[in-house]
């Protein structure tokens, strides 16, 4: 028998300990299927935490980030009442005020400008996390104006674009049925862990990995069956090269592309440009290898072809190799088929869990008639597809003032090292008139805020959820939310109350906004409330194989679009209808700055800017480094830990030199959001991609020099 002590000691659940396990998930990567935690609470503090192993998506496994939950949540610099700036902007001066005090300033404040200037000059941000997201859409709608903008104006929308393009749907499928995994980009021991089990089981049932990767990561040692390395940015010519050899070869499925494919004579003929003769230049991938690669695909068919959010994206052709990256998956007949890349559909938010709810109508319901949103005039596919603001170009147009002026921004959760070029953000911050900004912390950027309000982490608050496979799960607070901090969405309830704005579902709360969205389903909102557990959805639909294709695809053509009819029938955009491919370098000279510079590549223990304050995560690397190929630090005479500079012609950070054989000759690698050697410095603020608007994080021209003492 143990005692009272030795089982306190050991975190024992029970009515001798007091303490209680309580379920709650982890939210600080905002995936689409968050990671469900097991939180063990005595006297209402979390003392523990766990993987859940009843949890359909982290299955009782936590990452490295997760792992340091605890921590992040009782840090002791979370912001605990609502404070209005003193000092100046960026000072970090505040004094705590009231709630009432807070939210009558804000709603004052917004309602005079928009008064005065009208409703767009608000812009309305949504950094991390996401699950307020189609909630605060239609807020922002509600108030007047469209500029409702995410931190996805630089994350994951692209590849979505991309897919709109060519198939009017998201995508999604996974590895069962597949006969080749085209890992393209995978890191998975530090980004997406829990397809890491998957991944090997895959292997084990006789499928083929090919792993292509600017860095040679721990998936390539673990699990690849072949590794192509190309240059960072070129990964579209490599897909046009692939492409190539199998059309040449006759390694495609010619019944799908006569039925439900557009454009594949042209794709064709523009693919034969990318050969024997220029492959291994124009990417660094000897053409062998492609035709190896190529070979494999084809005699392992269907292949499934992994999506990323970023690695794909970052760079200024970013969209157009994504799309090159999937007529893969076409030419081979292997989407809308199991064991490829299958048509989805998103539940709410970006979840796709294969049922349908109103989270759509109930964005559109208030859309307003109003200017449109920020960035669609200089990103015109963006906007046409993706009707909200392109955030990047926020700092541009406040600064400007065209196409019209922008005042205020209210943020949930605004990260500036998010954008290329922080100086031109700060200049953006201190220039408009009136800056709101939620959060946990008081961040660099919320330091130029002029009021603070404090919200919940997701053990703090109420959610919903959903899960592929048809799930549904309302999380519940673990925990009461620390000092005064508040709910997202109940900030913007009250704040819908108090601007009288025209909307009596949001101004009626949670609930009644929830009730809305979910009122086609067969099973009530407070039925799936009641729920301890993620639970089955009666209206789940499974996915049928060529459905998709048979009805029709939502594009113009009603077929997959190798060639986009859209972008085909507005040539005043200026951009190609084809997957074509152009150089991801900005035009300046090589021989000042002969590295190619990457930002944002995965390391285990950080997310963006959010875990650098956290010990644990700090812990593990406490000092920024970067990774420089072998080759280079011998010619610079580096050793691992001397202080070396990277610069550009924007800027220059100091920072620790990490030699390593993961990285190419003549590749630099950085990873972003360090307050200590900010790689946002270093980007060039109009190094964006016309298609999307998304900026060229992984491929900018720099140059590196060690260090003097």
């Amino acid at each position: 028998m143990f005692t009272e002590k030795q089982l306190l000691k050991a975190k024992i659940p029970g009515p001798e300990t007091g303490i209680e396990i309580r379920r709650s998930y982890c939210d600080l990567c905002a995936s689409q299927s968050p990671c469900g935690v097991d939180c063990y609470v005595k006297d209402g503090v979390i003392i523990k935490m766990e993987g859940a192993a009843d949890d359909p998506a982290g299955r009782g496994r936590l990452c490295t980030k997760g792992a340091g939950n605890r921590q992040f949540l009782y840090r002791a610099d979370r912001v605990k009442t609502p404070l209005r700036r003193v000092g100046e902007r960026g000072e970090g001066k505040f004094e705590p005020i009231s709630w009432d005090d807070a939210l009558s300033e804000v709603s004052e404040k917004l309602l005079k400008i928009k008064k005065e200037s009208g409703p767009e000059a608000v812009a309305f941000f949504a950094g991390y996390t996401k699950w307020f997201r189609p909630i605060y859409q239609r807020f922002t709608h509600s108030f007047g104006c469209q500029n409702y903008g995410t931190e996805s104006s630089c994350c994951f929308t692209s590849g979505l674009m991309a897919w709109k393009i060519a198939t009017g749907a998201p995508s999604g499928g996974s590895m069962n049925g597949a006969g080749c995994y085209l890992a393209w980009p995978y890191n998975n021991y530090y980004s997406k862990y829990n397809t890491t089990e998957g991944a090997r089981k895959f292997r084990e049932r006789g499928g083929k990995i090919i792993v292509i990767d600017a860095r040679r990561t721990q998936a390539v040692e673990k699990l690849a069956d072949l590794f192509i390395q190309p240059r960072l940015g070129t990964d579209g010519a490599l897909a046009l090269a692939l492409a190539n050899i199998l059309i040449q070869r006759g390694a495609i499925d010619r019944d799908y592309i006569e039925k439900y494919v557009y454009g594949f004579e042209e794709y064709a003929e523009y693919c034969r440009g990318f050969n024997e003769s220029n492959l291994e230049r124009l990417t660094g991938v000897p053409w062998a290898l492609a035709e190896k690669a190529a070979e494999m695909i084809a005699e392992n068919l269907p292949v499934f072809v992994n999506q990323s959010a970023s690695p794909m994206v970052h760079h200024i052709n970013g969209m157009q190799n994504y799309r090159a990256m999937m007529a893969l998956s076409a030419i081979t007949g292997s989407f809308d088929r199991k064991g490829g890349n299958c048509p989805a559909e998103f539940t709410f938010g970006h979840q796709s869990a294969g049922f349908s709810t109103m989270a759509h109508e109930f964005i559109e319901e208030k859309r307003p008639d109003s200017k449109p949103p920020i960035g669609a005039e200089r990103f015109p596919l963006w906007g046409y597809l993706e009707r909200e603001m392109q955030s990047m170009d926020l700092p541009r147009q406040i600064l400007e003032g065209t196409p019209y002026p922008v005042r205020a921004i209210f943020a949930l959760g605004m990260n500036m090292r998010m954008f290329p070029n922080v100086q031109n953000v700060i200049k953006a911050l201190e220039k408009v008139d009136f800056f709101v900004d939620t959060d946990l912390f008081l961040t660099d950027t919320a330091k130029y805020a002029d009021i603070v309000l404090p919200c919940c982490s997701s053990f703090e608050r109420h959610d919903f959820k959903t899960y592929g496979g048809g799930l549904a799960w309302c999380p519940r607070p673990a925990v009461e939310p620390l000092g005064e901090a508040r709910s997202d969405l109940d900030i913007l309830f009250e704040l819908a109350e108090r601007m009288d704005l025209d909307d009596e579902l949001l101004r009626g709360g949670w609930d009644n906004c929830m009730r809305y969205i979910t009122r086609n389903l067969s099973i009530s909102w407070e039925e799936i409330k009641a729920a301890e557990r993620p639970i089955k959805i009666p209206d789940f639909r499974p996915y049928v194989e060529r459905e998709y294709s048979e009805k029709g695809m939502k594009t113009p053509t009603g077929k997959f679009e190798l060639k986009s009819k859209l972008i085909e029938d507005h040539p005043e955009w200026g951009l190609d209808a084809l997957p074509t491919y152009r150089p991801p370098l900005n035009n300046v000279d090589p021989g000042l700055y002969p590295f190619t510079l990457c930002t944002g590549a995965r390391i285990p223990n950080a997310i963006h800017s959010r875990l650098h304050d956290v010990p644990w995560e700090r812990s593990l690397r406490p000092h920024p480094l970067a990774d420089i190929s072998l080759e280079d630090a011998e010619e610079l005479g580096v050793k691992r830990g001397d202080m070396i500079e990277v610069f550009t012609k924007d800027g220059c950070v100091s920072l620790g030199a990490r030699p390593t054989s993961r990285v190419k000759k003549g590749e630099v690698f950085i990873y972003h959001g360090d307050r200590e050697a900010d790689a946002s410095l270093l980007l060039d603020k109009d190094h964006l991609d016309p298609y999307s608007g998304f900026p060229g994080f992984r491929s900018t021209r720099c140059g590196v020099r060690k260090a003097a003492k």
